[in-house]
């Protein structure tokens, strides 16, 4: 296929253009009576730049030697979300601080667990249930890790990737099946473990008018937002519900919002379209692909893409309890922006070399 309309070309440029209306919404954003330009924009612009040099820097590096590293990157990465309960700090402590740079271990844990997932079970026959239930302990280290921090949302993705990689693999629906029962039977203990604040997102989900101007506030805020755009919307850098800060964390969590305040129902609809080719290009690609363990990988990478902007979009249309997932290429914030060039550039590579085997 030519290199030119290639699923690899296009889901590159698809991650600029993305990146480009993430930039975009946040030049809007920094111009708000709370958001300050420097602290976002100019920010998220580093990072862009970086996403895409580690992409020039790793579209050639051959995605089977991430097998050879995914065990040190595994056990690197545990001792890091360890790390951050002793010096993490930010919001609910999080990230540790490298230099300037604000570095979230758990961002870059759902790249390590696709590859090391895919590593796993790629050389094992997980129709046995001691391989699926080892994949299964693998995940939930980390899991339990990020849960404690406390990040459900990204601990949420993590599961996620466990079941679709290990259904791609071939686990036997009865194992996967079994696993969500015992989650479910033991919902009341993880229901104990989350903080109040989280009891009370799930809650107030259902019924946000209980407490309008507390902590069902964000949740109407949101959808006031996205009401108020209209077809059309009230046009860049015009947004008020965002700029006079009615909506909190309109830069990050709910920066859809913001997208559809200025530019409408058409906006959506065109960023629907664009994540709808996004995310076919990497079906493409992990369809297209001949050997097992970049299979896994393209089903792991897909399965995490589709969550977020799935999520995302859900939380802030009101449809989903708030889950802190942010919406890739378009929420500010380094390291998730980072994991998402990361992938692409995995994919990249993955579609260069598959048809070898």
């Amino acid at each position: 296929m030519d290199e030119k309309i290639s699923p690899r070309m296009v889901l590159f440029i698809e991650s600029l253009l993305l990146s480009l209306i993430g930039l975009l919404l946040l030049f809007s954003a920094s111009k708000g009576v709370v958001i300050r330009f420097q602290a976002v924009f100019l920010k998220q612009l580093v990072w862009v730049a970086g996403g895409i040099f580690l992409f020039f820097g790793f579209r050639n590096f051959d995605y089977r030697h991430w097998r050879k590293l995914s065990l040190f990157l595994y056990f690197f990465f545990i001792i890091l979300l360890i790390l951050v309960f002793f010096v993490g700090h930010g919001r609910a402590g999080r990230w540790i601080r490298i230099g300037f740079f604000n570095f979230q271990p758990s961002e870059f844990m759902k790249f390590v667990l696709i590859v090391g997932l895919a590593g796993y079970f790629s050389e094992r026959q997980v129709e046995r249930f001691s391989v699926f239930f080892g994949g299964l302990c693998i995940t939930m280290v980390p899991f339990l890790l990020v849960l404690l921090q406390p990040n459900l949302g990204t601990a949420f993705l993590l599961l996620i990737i466990f079941f679709s990689i290990a259904y791609l693999a071939g686990a036997k629906r009865a194992h996967l099946f079994s696993v969500l029962t015992t989650g479910l039977l033991a919902s009341p203990f993880f229901w104990m473990m989350l903080k109040d604040y989280q009891k009370q997102r799930i809650l107030i989900f259902l019924n946000p008018w209980k407490d309008p101007l507390g902590k069902g506030y964000n949740i109407l805020q949101s959808k006031i937002t996205i009401g108020s755009g209209g077809i059309i919307g009230k046009g860049f850098l015009r947004g008020t519900q965002t700029k006079l800060a009615f909506l909190p964390e309109y830069h990050t969590d709910f920066i859809f919002c913001l997208l559809a305040e200025e530019f409408g129902l058409i906006g959506v609809l065109a960023l629907l379209v664009l994540y709808y080719i996004f995310l076919k290009q990497i079906y493409n690609i992990m369809i297209t692909t001949k050997d097992h363990y970049g299979r896994l990988i393209g089903g792991g990478v897909t399965a995490l893409f589709f969550t977020q902007i799935f999520v995302n979009i859900g939380m802030a249309s009101g449809i989903l309890p708030v889950a802190g997932i942010p919406l890739p290429f378009l929420s500010y914030g380094g390291s998730a922006l980072l994991v998402s060039f990361f992938c692409v550039a995995i994919l990249y590579n993955l579609s260069k070399n598959s048809t070898l085997f």
